[in-house]
């Protein structure tokens, strides 16, 4: 082991492998884990390219026994996890009437109850230690409803409650906990194809109109970087052209 070392939790191709980047980065060992394990490869391979050790991991947030799994397996294999980060989306759009209970379900059970599993197993392993960080992405709809994302409004309000619980739990216990909220379109190909399909260019927007995931990514890391007298529990971020 190299450097204290970091968990990614829904290691996507944009936001998760920006944090787990800037992490590798500043010294740590990341770990990076989503569904698709197959699909870290690249990540895994950019990280140590830079001169990073990353390792990464095939785990269904959703199940508590692939949790487990993974969590034992880095706390055995790695080392202690300093810092978890859970980054799972689940951003479906549907007006309530066609919203069928396995969309409500499957989004739930993505953005909410797998951070709750993720919070659980990561302060099992911190608590005892006394230090360790753990971090949950939210978005607008963590905030606030809107027409056509009650199944995602649903769940990250749940995960922004979770994460309030999981801070005055454990805080006391020296675990920072924090919920970031993310309260704009990020530079994804999700994002633009969303977009053009709204009947707007994508390429015409003023520049920084979409929050680049590296500005995430360094959020993150300036959270860590708080002293323990000083913490954020709720950072929300923003392009200076969103309107709020």
């Amino acid at each position: 082991m190299s450097g204290p070392v970091a968990l990614v939790v829904g290691a996507g191709d944009y936001i998760g492998a920006a944090i787990a980047k800037r992490f590798a980065r500043g010294g740590f060992t990341v770990c990076v884990a989503r569904r698709n394990g197959d699909k870290l490869a690249p990540l895994v391979a950019e990280i140590e390219a830079a001169g990073g050790v990353a390792h990464g991991y095939a785990m269904d947030a959703r199940l508590e026994e692939s949790t487990k799994e993974v969590f034992a397996r880095i706390e055995a294999e790695v080392g202690p996890l300093e810092v978890v980060i859970f980054n799972v989306g689940g951003n479906v759009r549907f007006a309530v009437g066609d919203t069928t209970e396995r969309v409500f379900r499957k989004v739930w059970e993505m953005a909410c109850f797998a951070g709750f599993l993720t919070g659980r197993e990561a302060a099992g392993y911190m608590v005892p230690r006394g230090r360790g960080a753990v971090f949950f992405t939210g978005a607008s709809a963590s905030m606030r409803g809107n027409p056509g994302y009650a199944a995602f409004g649903a769940a990250k309000a749940g995960l922004r409650s979770f994460a309030q619980t999981l801070a005055k739990e454990i805080g006391p216990k020296g675990i920072h906990v924090a919920h970031l909220v993310i309260d704009a379109g990020v530079d994804t190909a999700f994002v633009r194809e969303r977009i053009a399909a709204s009947g707007r260019d994508p390429e015409a927007l003023p520049p920084d109109s979409l929050m680049n995931p590296e500005s995430v990514a360094e959020a993150y890391w300036a959270l860590y970087q708080q002293k323990r007298d000083g913490w954020t529990f709720e950072l929300d971020l923003r392009p200076f052209a969103e309107t709020w």
